[in-house]
């Protein structure tokens, strides 16, 4: 067994090693509020010091919504995909062939005769044509086709701006509506309303007035041209333009459902000209 001499001897170096200053902290008793040690002179080191200020309650912060188009799904759909996929061929072809919607474009020289052949299917253009052959012709078969045509273009012109209202798309290019687009109530881009109303016009026309082959040729090329000429000037985008015909072709097929009669039609004459009698 070790004698006491020795026991003391350890005992005296073991609590000269604990009195070196690295180990000084080790003879400090705990603190019960964590606070920091005290230095080998007694002092306490000087640490930050915290202001105390009332803080606000907090409330509950509503998360920001991010617009559609910077949201992104991580698990979407291949429906989904396909969707964005070709929204964005669509959108990038229609930029890419808008080659007329400022004067400064790569055909914007251009521009005036391609903005004549957009003007030509303007709907207040036809209804007010219509209008004035409506005045002049003198036989009832014409004034028939004229007054369902002029209903036609009544329904053509109220249901794109309906539809466009809808959906509020906006055209490849920022552009103000002009004047008569503000008129004819043609504010957005789907459906192409010039394009509907070439595609209805035309098919009308082909259906119930005899032309030789040259002019029925002429009238399909124009309807088309018509309806490029707004994806040309930056108004509308392809996928406007397609659906925009085929909108066209369903007001044909509607119009010729409900096809008014002559006596219907020279009754409608009567109540415009204010020479209409309920009696007679």
């Amino acid at each position: 067994m070790p004698s006491s001499h020795t026991v003391r001897a350890r005992a005296r170096e073991r609590n000269s090693v604990l009195s070196r200053p690295e180990f000084l902290s080790l003879n400090q008793p705990l603190r019960s509020g964590g606070g920091p040690p005290e230095s080998r002179g007694g002092a306490r080191r000087p640490g930050p010091i915290k202001h105390q200020t009332s803080q606000p309650s907090e409330e509950p912060v509503e998360p920001i919504k991010l617009p559609e188009e910077d949201c992104m799904l991580l698990n979407p759909s291949f429906k989904g995909i396909a969707k964005n996929s070709l929204l964005a061929i669509d959108i990038c072809l229609s930029k890419r062939m808008g080659v007329c919607a400022y004067t400064y474009s790569s055909c914007g020289g251009c521009r005036s005769m391609v903005s004549l052949m957009s003007f030509t299917g303007h709907g207040i253009t036809w209804i007010i044509g219509t209008l004035l052959c409506l005045t002049r012709s003198n036989t009832l078969a014409g004034q028939e086709v004229l007054v369902n045509l002029l209903l036609a273009l009544i329904v053509d012109v109220l249901t794109v701006a309906g539809v466009q209202r809808l959906v509020k798309r906006r055209g490849p290019w920022e552009m103000m509506p002009s004047l008569l687009d503000c008129v004819a109530m043609d504010l957005y881009s789907f459906p192409a309303a010039h394009a509907s109303r070439a595609a209805m016009v035309s098919k009308f026309l082909l259906s119930h007035l005899v032309l030789a082959v040259p002019l029925r040729i002429l009238l399909v090329l124009w309807a088309v041209l018509v309806g490029m000429s707004r994806v040309l000037l930056g108004k509308h985008h392809l996928t406007d333009m397609v659906c925009g015909f085929a909108l066209g072709l369903l007001h044909f097929s509607l119009m010729e459902t409900v096809w008014l009669s002559s006596s219907t039609c020279q009754t409608i004459i009567s109540i415009g000209t204010f020479s209409w009698s309920p009696f007679f």
